[in-house]
This record gives C-alpha cells, sequence and structure tokens, in this order.
C-alpha cells in the first residue's frame, strides 16, 4: 500500500528561491517621500518670507549704521512710544469690543434653526465679499460730517460727535472688519459642546444662569481665545482703514512704517518696527495657545467636579 503523505504546510505559499521577502516599506522612506512633496511650498515660503523676513531684520541692525539704535530709538522716541501704545490700545479695544459682539451672536448661530444658521452665516462671509476699499469708503460716507453716525447720535442727545478722523472712528471701522474672523472661531467651538450638559447642570440644582457661566462658558473659552488672538494680531497691522478713516495725529503703526519708507528712506527704523509687532505677533499666539489649552482643561475640569451646582 502506498505510504501516506505528509500534510501541506499552512505557514503561507513558498518564496521563490533567490527572492527575497516583501517587507513594509522604512518608515524614513515615507517620511522623505512626504519631504518631496512639501518642497515647492518650502521654497515658497522661503523666498517669498523668510528671505525678505531675514532682511528686514538685518537692515534693522545695519541702517543707516551698524548697532541696535534703531530699536533704542522706538522706546526713547516720544513719537514713536505714543504711536506703539496707541496701536496696542487699539488692538486691545477691538479686540475686547469684537468678543462682545461676537459671543452672542455665535451662541445664537448654535441655537437656530438651520435656516436661520445659514443666514446668519451668509450675513457674517458678507463682509469677505467685498472689497476693503468700497468698505471704508462706506464708512467715510456714514462717519461724515452731517452724515447718517452724527444723525443718529443726534436723535439721542449726541450732537457735535465726531467719528471721521479720529481713534474712535478708526476703531469702530475696525470692528466691523474684523467680526467675522470672531464669530467663526466661536462657532466652530460652540457648535461642538453638548447643551445636554446644560441640562445636567441644571437637573443638580443650578440656575441657567449658573450653569452657563460654569460649564459652557469654559467650554468655548478655546474659540474666544483663538478669535480674541487672531484679532488682535490683524488689528496690529491695519494700514487701510486708519490712513483713509483717521489722522496723521491718531498714527498707528503701520502707517509710520509706510511714512518712513516711502517719504523718509528710514528702512532701518521702519525694520526695527516691523520686528517689534513681529515680536508682539509671536508672544500674543504663544500666550493665547497656552491660554486656549488652559481653558479647554478647566472646561473639562469643572464638568468632571460638577460644575454645574449651586
Amino acid at each position: 500500500m502506498p505510504a501516506p503523505t505528509a500534510p501541506p504546510e499552512t505557514a503561507g505559499p513558498a518564496v521563490p528561491a533567490g527572492r527575497a521577502p516583501a517587507r513594509p516599506r522604512p518608515a524614513a522612506r515615507r517620511r522623505a517621500a512626504a519631504l518631496f512633496l512639501l518642497l515647492p511650498a518650502l521654497v515658497a515660503l522661503g523666498v517669498f518670507f523668510v528671505l525678505p523676513l531675514l532682511d528686514i531684520v538685518m537692515r534693522s541692525f545695519t541702517d543707516p549704521e551698524p548697532g541696535v539704535g534703531n530699536y533704542l530709538s522706538l522706546f526713547t522716541d516720544g513719537y514713536t512710544l505714543r504711536v506703539l501704545g496707541r496701536t496696542l490700545l487699539v488692538a486691545l479695544i477691538v479686540t475686547v469690543a469684537s468678543v462682545l459682539l461676537a459671543y452672542p451672536y455665535a451662541y445664537m448661530m448654535t441655537l437656530a434653526s438651520p435656516t436661520t444658521r445659514a443666514v446668519m452665516v451668509t450675513v457674517v462671509l458678507v463682509p469677505f465679499w467685498t472689497s476693503m476699499l468700497a468698505r471704508n469708503f462706506a464708512w467715510m460716507v456714514l462717519m461724515q460730517d452731517g452724515g447718517v453716525v452724527q444723525g443718529l447720535l443726534s436723535l439721542v442727545g449726541l450732537n457735535g460727535v465726531r467719528l471721521l478722523g479720529t481713534t474712535t472712528g478708526v476703531a469702530v471701522s475696525m470692528i466691523q472688519v474684523l467680526l467675522p474672523f470672531m464669530v467663526l472661531p466661536m462657532y466652530s467651538v460652540m457648535q461642538q459642546i453638548d447643551r445636554r450638559l446644560l441640562l445636567a447642570g441644571q437637573s443638580l440644582g443650578a440656575s441657567r444662569l449658573s450653569s452657563f457661566r460654569k460649564v459652557y462658558l469654559p467650554l468655548s473659552l478655546p474659540g474666544i481665545v483663538s478669535g480674541a488672538s487672531l484679532v488682535f494680531v490683524l488689528a496690529l497691522g491695519f494700514y487701510v482703514t486708519p490712513a483713509l478713516l483717521g489722522s496723521p495725529q491718531g498714527a498707528l503703526i503701520a502707517q509710520v512704517i509706510a511714512v518712513r519708507t516711502r517719504e523718509l528712506l528710514d528702512f532701518g527704523g521702519a525694520g526695527a518696527l516691523g520686528v517689534f509687532i513681529l515680536v508682539v505677533t509671536l508672544i500674543s499666539l504663544g500666550v493665547s495657545r497656552r491660554l486656549a489649552g488652559s481653558g479647554a482643561a478647566s472646561g473639562a475640569a469643572h464638568v468632571m467636579a460638577g460644575g454645574g451646582g449651586r
């Protein structure tokens, strides 16, 4: 009788002689492929951003003579100090006002029906579809002497209020321009908050206001911080609105940079002002990132600890 045959191997198909088994592509090769895909963007970023920025920094230390004189003048020249202080103050006022106006609007967007929410989103996006110059010229017409704004203010007893050519008028226009940059980050965070947490807080005995303050507000803090940092950074470098609606006596830092480069040919001083704005921007972004992270953590802690209680 024939001899029994051995059962077939179950380890897998046989590998042909002389060929190594297939191995997964190494991680180093995948990283190299990713860097190759990023290479065009990195080259464009280096040519159009990094190199000009390095040139500005070098000019700030070498023009008109080597040293740190341009930076010392930022904190010793009275006019420059006033401009820096005015710019930071206006940016802060615009940021705070934008938060106060955008928060209830973004909150109502989370409560509205889909149709109403679509209309509200469209209203927010309309400024993006309108030319910056057109909006500023519209504000010039509204704020001019005898214009619509003065007429409305006179109805409430504020006669003779002048906005065109003042820092107040510039701030009002900047708030209108930058408000969408505050609403959208807030809404993106608020729509992810589970509203059942508010109901849970109220079921534990908290009032609606207390539940909102201790549960919803901490959870929405990352959106507030993100929007506030974006608006503050954009407000620091505004040029068109202050140039059209402001005055030389109330100039902001972007106007001073333009005058120094175009009329005075003071590229070193203008570069020092630009580097100062860059440093303030980096500090603001670093602080906002830390606040956003701590805000999210504190919001979760409030909820976990029963923050909806009395």
